[in-house]
């Protein structure tokens, strides 16, 4: 079974930070890269950042450049989102996603494999 698992969400102030972590249970998961979006109440899906599968490349929503930084730790099946400055306008539930065949799309379609999401929330 094929799982990720998003955690290091919760409630921060404007201006703080926030780490959060995607654990993925695929075997393979140096195979894929890996993409981070987010969804805020009465919105769409948006994409925040994607990462290439070593690690080479990243890839930026221009809303959260110069602010978040994504990485990925391949022995541990596990990928980050360090998120600096925060904004309320970045109040979302935040979702992990692995891509097959794709690298850097901020397309959600192409994205094979979901997390359940962990909420950010942050305060004025």
């Amino acid at each position: 079974q094929v799982q990720l698992v998003e955690s290091g969400g919760g409630l921060v102030q404007a201006g703080g930070s926030l780490r959060l972590s995607c654990a993925a249970s695929l075997r393979t998961f140096s195979t894929y890269s890996m993409g981070w979006f987010r969804r805020a109440p009465g919105k769409q899906r948006e994409f925040v950042a994607a990462i290439s599968r070593s690690g080479g490349s990243e890839y930026y929503a221009d809303s959260v450049k110069a602010r978040f930084t994504i990485s990925r730790d391949n022995a541990k099946n596990t990928v980050y989102l360090q998120m600096n400055s925060l904004k309320p306008e970045d109040t979302a539930v935040y979702y992990c996603a692995a891509s097959k065949y794709y690298t850097g799309s901020s397309d959600y379609t192409a994205y094979d494999y979901w997390g359940q999401g962990t909420q950010v929330t942050v305060s004025s």
